[in-house]
C-alpha cells in the first residue's frame, strides 16, 4: 500500500500527513493568492474566464452578476485552507476546499508559467529558469490529485 497525504477516514474526516515546510508552503501560496485576488491582479483572469467569448456585453453583464460571488467563495476557501493547514485531521468541508484552492494556485502558476498539456517532467531541464516553479507546479498537481482521490473515496 502506497503512502498517501490525505486519507479518508471511516467516520467522515480525513486524515492528513503532509510535513511542516509542506505545510508552510500551502499557507505561503495561498498568502500570496490572495494577495493577487485581493488586488485584482491580471494573473488572477483565469479564474475568471469570460462566459461568453463572442459576446463581450453580455459576458460583463455575467460578471456583473457572479463575480463577487466567486470571489468571496474562493477567498474563504483561502481562509478556511490556512486555517486547517496545520492540522492533522480535515472535515470534508475543508477538504472541498483545499481541492479548491490547489486548482486555483494551479491555474495561476500554471498561465504564469506557459504551461501546456504537453509539458511532462521529465522534459524540464533543470536548468530552465522556471524549473523550481515548475517543480512547485508539479507537487501542486500531485497534491490536488491526491485530494480528489481521497474525496473519491465518498462517491458511490
Amino acid at each position: 500500500m502506497r503512502w498517501r497525504p490525505i486519507t479518508a477516514l471511516p467516520d467522515g474526516g480525513y486524515a492528513v500527513e503532509l510535513g511542516d515546510a509542506e505545510r508552510e508552503v500551502l499557507r505561503r501560496l495561498a498568502e500570496e493568492l490572495r494577495e493577487l485576488l485581493t488586488a485584482d491582479d491580471p494573473a488572477v483572469a483565469r479564474l475568471f474566464p469570460a462566459a461568453y467569448r463572442d459576446d463581450p456585453a453580455a459576458s460583463a453583464e455575467y460578471e456583473g452578476l457572479v463575480r463577487d460571488g466567486l470571489l468571496g467563495g474562493r477567498l474563504d476557501a483561502l481562509t478556511r485552507l490556512d486555517a486547517t493547514a496545520g492540522a492533522k485531521r480535515l472535515s470534508h468541508a475543508d477538504v472541498e476546499a483545499w481541492c479548491g484552492v490547489l486548482n486555483d494556485l494551479r491555474l495561476v502558476l500554471g498561465e504564469r508559467l506557459g504551461v501546456t498539456e504537453d509539458l511532462y517532467e521529465e522534459d524540464i531541464d533543470p536548468r530552465d529558469p522556471r524549473a523550481p516553479e515548475l517543480a512547485v507546479y508539479g507537487w501542486l498537481t500531485w497534491l490536488q490529485g491526491e485530494v480528489v482521490e481521497a474525496l473519491s473515496t465518498r462517491l458511490e
